[in-house]
């Protein structure tokens, strides 16, 4: 396994630098078997996410979209001792048809690269970035969406072209 990258910068730049590398690399995933690749992905996450910590980076934080529900707003509204109005007023934009999500990026709750309501957060903050969840290839397109904004999905990825014989050179 190839050490561990963390710097967002390099990451940034291989990944623009390897988009078109990248597009093909998806359309090969697409290709695999999915539950195969489920158990690989798996597998990949389990060695690369211990090695990365997310307080050093929280690049999520400070650039996602992050949607919330109903009962993730009730929740953080109460750990933060506030009224569900006032919740609402100080953190959600709410769409005609009733999605919500925060309203700011970085998030609000970003605090010295960590979650201030880290114990209630919300269900996309927990699952980010969903690497151990199954259906890996129905993810691909959000999954090289945020191949250079963060180092587990970026490392996984560079590891799983190894594993699976990518050639990138075709």
């Amino acid at each position: 396994m190839e050490p561990i990258e963390t710097d967002l910068n390099t990451i940034l730049a291989k990944s623009t630098h390897d988009e078109k590398i990248n597009d093909r690399f998806s359309e090969f995933l697409s290709r695999l078997d999915s539950e195969a690749l489920d158990l690989e992905i798996f597998r990949l996450e389990k060695i690369v996410t211990p090695q990365i910590n997310c307080t050093d980076c929280g690049n999520c934080c400070k650039s996602l979209m992050v949607n919330i529900n109903e009962e993730e707003a009730d929740k953080a509204s109460v750990f933060l001792n506030q009224s569900r109005e006032e919740f609402d007023d100080l953190y959600i934009e709410k769409s005609e048809a009733g999605k919500m999500l925060i309203n700011t990026i970085p998030c609000h709750f970003l605090k010295d690269n960590a979650c201030s309501i880290y114990e209630v957060r919300f269900e996309g903050c927990r699952e980010f970035p969903a690497l151990h969840l199954p259906y890996f290839q129905k993810r691909l397109f959000t999954v090289f969406m945020h191949y250079s904004r963060c180092p587990i999905i970026f490392n996984v990825m560079e590891e799983l072209k190894e594993v699976v014989g990518f050639d990138s050179t075709q």
